[in-house]
């Protein structure tokens, strides 16, 4: 009975309480505060000042004029100067500059790296416009340092080489080329200096010098290449420039040293045609008589066929001869 009185009361008790509540409109839930995200403050932030495409421009502009300028002065350096020329003047303003930067290498790196690209690709260039070695020919025997160094061309000299549709490339010997190479190789030295590639100039002499009258032969690697031409250099021959005589249908066009040149007539099949004949007497006489130096004697043959003009001095030397024989043949009655 005293349980069920104390269960109604305190069921009394919670209702009146819970309608009390209600009346002050008090909720049994707590209110939940708004929560501001990060990302909400972070766009209410006011931006920085961003640059615009003006300024971009002229940093881009900026950097365009400095690669600009730097190509050019390289391309000038380049062109005006040597490479030697270059290390001078870099040295120079190296040894200048010493006290003001000290230790500090940094401002000469793009000098040094100029440098050093400018002598790779000279290098790489040299190999090919250079000859392929400062000593052409093995050093002379020591009991044929009189003997003279006879060169000859090629194409157009001893050879002459044809194309046509129904028959494809020919070579031709040039009339008297066998009887000129085999009699001059008891007097010089006979070296073949070609413009052409090896894997032509091997084959036609092969074919041409069954005898083994040439000693020597130089083929395109062995030319100096200028402004679109290969030239032979004789200097490079590792003989006495004194005792040496280039022969060439193109002489004067084709070589470096014109001082050493007998000029010949370009071969084109002509079946009438005695240069190399008659160049013979001309030459066996300067393997006989041996001059001092050949520039000299080929100087005063300047601007005259030198096969002519040489018979026309020989009969003027045997006239004269002849003059003073009788002469003192004369005084002797």
């Amino acid at each position: 009975m005293s349980s069920r009185l104390v269960r109604s009361r305190l069921h009394d008790l919670l209702a009146r309480q819970r309608s009390g509540r209600r009346a002050l409109g008090v909720s049994a839930t707590p209110v939940k505060e708004s929560v501001v995200s990060s990302d909400t403050l972070l766009n209410d932030q006011t931006p920085p000042p961003s640059s615009g495409p003006r300024s971009r421009s002229l940093l881009k502009f900026g950097a365009i004029a400095a690669f600009t300028a730097a190509l050019g002065s390289t391309a000038y350096a380049s062109y005006a100067y040597t490479l030697d020329e270059v290390e001078e003047k870099a040295n120079k303003f190296r040894a200048m500059t010493k006290g003001l930067v000290g230790d500090d290498t940094s401002s000469f790196q793009a000098v040094e790296l100029y440098l050093d690209l400018r002598r790779t690709i000279e290098d790489q260039v040299r190999g090919f416009t250079e000859p392929l070695s400062e000593k052409l020919l093995p050093d002379l025997h020591p009991q044929e340092q009189h003997v003279f160094t006879l060169v000859l061309d090629l194409n157009e000299t001893l050879v002459y080489s044809d194309w046509k549709r129904d028959r494809g490339w020919r070579t031709f010997k040039r009339p008297g080329v066998d009887a000129f190479l085999e009699h001059l190789a008891k007097f010089y030295e006979i070296v073949v200096y070609s413009d052409q590639l090896s894997m032509y100039v091997d084959p036609v002499l092969e074919r041409l010098d069954q005898k083994g009258c040439i000693r020597f032969r130089l083929s395109r690697a062995a030319t100096k290449y200028v402004n679109g031409k290969h030239f032979r250099d004789l200097s490079k021959l590792n003989r006495d420039p004194s005792r040496i005589l280039y022969i060439s249908g193109h002489a004067l066009e084709s070589s470096l040293q014109p001082e050493n040149c007998v000029p010949i007539k370009p071969w084109k099949l002509e079946n009438d045609d005695t240069a190399l004949l008659d160049l013979i007497p001309f030459l066996e006489y300067v393997a006989l008589h041996s001059p001092t130096d050949i520039r000299s004697v080929l100087a005063s043959y300047e601007g005259r066929d030198i096969a002519s003009e040489f018979i026309e001095r020989s009969k003027e030397h045997q006239r004269r001869m002849q003059e003073q024989k009788q002469h003192r043949g004369f005084w002797r009655r």
